[in-house]
């Protein structure tokens, strides 16, 4: 659903880019891929709907060098999840090359050459980036195949039908002749690009699938020389650093700044709209600066509450029908009617995404009126256009260089390209030099954007057979769309799809179905974060699933199954995790398992928890058995690490985090007090992947919604207790 809505807006958010071309890299180097038209396809077996390639077009996906080496351009943003790996791993199945000889290089900021065909600007989310990228790189490998063999039949005068190639090198077995990839590049440059390509039979496949492959970062990032946005150091650079209203919505009053000025390394205090920026010659000195401001803020109109006046209001409005999100049968005529009915209110704090390297920025002005960007680039079709904004040029005068990124789970990708807005908006009034933007953890924590504050409440009720008859659900929580460029087409009648997601469409067969939305405002800023709207509404509902299976007297993965006959995907991975985890045999005395199963992304997830309970009765999770059905295994090695990561990451945060406020002001500060998940914390996670030859779909946030209902459903069976507010600390359970 994100996805089609995203597109949508694409029209008022594209960026202008260059024409068409093709491009031929210096040095004889080859590059090929796929300009692809947007195309969406109908929903059918292979997943949701998709959009992809109508015919090869040259361009800039692969580069083959005359050393030998394969660089396939991503134009993806890999912030951690492996992207670059695995998008290299599609070009190198169809151009059969060896794996040593693959690299990857991030690609241009350029909309047309790069969009990303599911939003139709250049950015990574949504867990889209295999998925979208999949035609358009097969394509590009298997064209560049397609020169090769032709430019090695025209050499050799020999039929293109006898030359195989295998591992990076292309043999004529008859004459004994073969080259290397690297020797053929400059004449196959030259060569036509076939209108038509023939895509590898998976049955052949030798790398799509290989578990022995290495990802292509991992010397880099391991010997250090991987560049981040925060290695960035052109001559010349100056730091800077921000000092912002400690209120969601304040502004700046009155500035003074003699003592600033007077710290040690401090070049130049500037007073914005966004803030004062403290500018100096490194960090430090930029934050010392920054300590010794005295400023006075405005905040008639800040945020003001705390939370749980925040939580109380919710709760008004929860009393209240809201918009209409989802609406069939008769729920309130099922639920008058059913023979047992559950209710429960849950609560979901803010949250935090505080990737662990900051959010950080340069940017250096150009003599032609525009910029040059280096940063962890998430959203370059925003980027470049909010830059240019800024700074009153065309978006094709900025020039975004993407770099690694330090963990981003949304952070990076905001719809007004705010941190990027901020150096650019700084640079503009210290033309200087080049104008290194730095962000504390303090400063994230504090004064970020928050998976927003939710609260759900549901009624549902079974009848005497046991099968769920009615289900009403409201959910109170602000919108990170509303009032940017993507709420006319991801706001409708007053709900924010996002915000639904995984509730107004749930899988299990519930015949009278009413969910309503309250969409809340508030100056505190919110953003989309690791599996958004599925963060809260998948716990929700499994957690409450397990409540009805208890009131109908059922087994808890009998019950789901019951529920799921029309979605055999699903049902697959709830199967499978249960047979894995050994469901029906008993556990050891003093262990407890939850299950959880749950579509996002166009990936299938099934969680089966294992817990112990302390004398406390504080949680230690000690295993958690995951199944996925991700469609075509890229690397399973990447699977499996997203998926370990998604559950560890979805399990901290319930265990513990939570953003809160105290008179508007955020209470937490750094990792002291908003504790990431610790080593201790990290339950043995096992993987188990569903084979297939579907389309892939995304990795990088599905593993997240199923992991903490979970662990909370396995609670439920040692205590009889259901945990409906999060952190479970704020529960009573740790």
């Amino acid at each position: 659903m994100l996805h089609n809505l995203i597109k949508q807006a694409a029209a008022d958010i594209a960026v202008a880019a260059p024409s068409r071309r093709s491009v031929l890299m210096g040095g004889g180097a080859l590059v090929l891929g796929a300009m692809l038209p947007i195309r969406v396809r109908a929903e059918d077996a292979a997943g949701p709907k998709i959009v992809g390639p109508t015919d090869p077009r040259p361009h800039a996906f692969v580069r083959i060098a005359a050393d030998n080496t394969v660089t396939v351009l991503v134009k993806h943003l890999d912030k951690g999840q492996g992207i670059m790996t695995g998008l290299a791993t599609i070009v190198a199945e169809e151009l059969d090359a060896d794996w040593a000889q693959m690299r990857g290089e991030f690609a241009p900021a350029n909309g047309e050459l790069y969009a990303n065909h599911m939003f139709g600007i250049q950015g990574t989310g949504g867990s889209t980036a295999v998925t979208n990228s999949w035609d358009e790189l097969r394509m590009a490998g298997a064209a560049a195949r397609a020169m090769l063999v032709a430019t090695a039949a025209q050499r050799w005068s020999v039929p293109a039908a006898e030359i195989t190639v295998e591992k990076g090198v292309v043999k004529h077995a008859k004459s004994a002749k073969s080259a290397t990839f690297g020797e053929l590049a400059e004449d196959a440059a030259k060569q036509p690009v076939p209108a038509k390509v023939t895509y590898k039979d998976p049955a052949s496949y030798s790398l799509i699938g290989n578990t022995a492959l290495h990802r292509l970062d991992h010397i880099s990032k391991t010997n250090g020389t991987a560049q981040f946005a925060l290695d960035v150091r052109r001559p010349g650079q100056v730091t800077a650093v921000l000092a912002r209203s400690p209120r969601f919505g304040g502004t700046v009053k009155s500035v003074d700044d003699k003592a600033a000025r007077q710290v040690a390394g401090v070049i130049d205090v500037i007073t914005l709209p966004i803030g004062v920026a403290v500018i100096a010659k490194n960090t430090w000195a930029a934050m010392q600066g920054r300590q010794a401001l005295t400023v006075e803020w405005d905040d008639s109109k800040a945020e003001k509450r705390g939370t749980e006046q925040m939580i109380a209001d919710y709760r008004a409005l929860a009393d209240k029908p809201g918009a209409k999100a989802a609406a069939k049968g008769d729920a309130a005529k099922a639920l008058a009617g059913a023979a047992k009915v559950v209710e429960a209110e849950f609560v979901f704090p803010y949250l935090a995404h505080a990737p662990m390297e900051p959010l950080n920025a340069t940017a250096q002005l150009t003599q032609d009126g525009g910029c040059e960007i280096w940063a962890g680039s998430q959203f370059q079709g925003v980027e470049q256009k909010v830059a240019a904004g800024v700074l009153g040029c065309k978006p094709e005068q900025v020039k975004i260089n993407t770099l690694w990124a330090g963990g981003s789970f949304g952070r990076r990708a905001t719809p007004d390209g705010d941190y990027i807005a901020e150096a650019v908006t700084i640079a503009k009034a210290y033309p200087k030099a080049p104008v290194h933007l730095v962000w504390t953890r303090e400063d994230d924590i504090q004064g970020g954007r928050y998976r927003p504050l939710f609260l759900h409440r549901i009624k549902a009720g079974v009848d005497a057979s046991g099968k769920i008859v009615g289900w009403d659900q409201r959910i109170v929580g602000q919108s990170f769309m509303a009032g940017t460029l993507f709420e006319p087409f991801m706001v409708k009648d007053g709900v924010d799809s996002t915000a639904v997601e995984g509730a107004s469409d749930m899988a299990y067969t519930v015949p009278n179905l009413a969910v309503d939305y309250h969409l809340t405002k508030s100056p505190v800023t919110t953003l989309w974060w690791r599996s958004v709207g599925h963060t809260h509404t998948a716990y929700a509902k499994e957690v409450m699933i397990d409540q009805l299976a208890k009131a109908a007297g059922k087994d808890p993965v009998a019950f789901r199954a019951d529920m799921l006959q029309d979605h055999p995907r699903l049902l697959g991975v709830l199967k499978l995790a249960a047979e894995k985890a050994e469901w029906s045999k008993p556990l050891p005395q003093g262990r407890f398992r939850g299950v959880a199963v749950h579509e996002s992304f166009g990936s299938f997830v099934a969680h089966v928890a294992e817990i112990s309970l302390n004398e406390r009765q504080q949680i230690k999770v000690e295993r958690v058995v995951v199944a996925i059905d991700c469609g075509q295994v890229i690397n399973p090695d990447v699977v499996k690490a997203q998926m370990e990561g998604g559950t560890g990451w979805g399990i901290g945060h319930a265990l513990r985090d939570q953003i809160t406020l105290t008179d508007g002001v955020v209470d937490q500060t750094n990792f002291d007090s908003y504790e990431p998940m610790r080593m201790s914390d990290m339950p043995v996670v096992e993987v188990h992947m569903v084979p297939s030859t579907l389309r892939p779909t995304g990795v990088g946030e599905p593993g997240v919604p199923g992991a903490a209902p979970a662990v909370a459903n396995a609670y439920f069976s040692a205590t009889g207790k259901a945990l409906h507010v999060l952190p479970f600390a704020g529960a009573g359970a740790v």
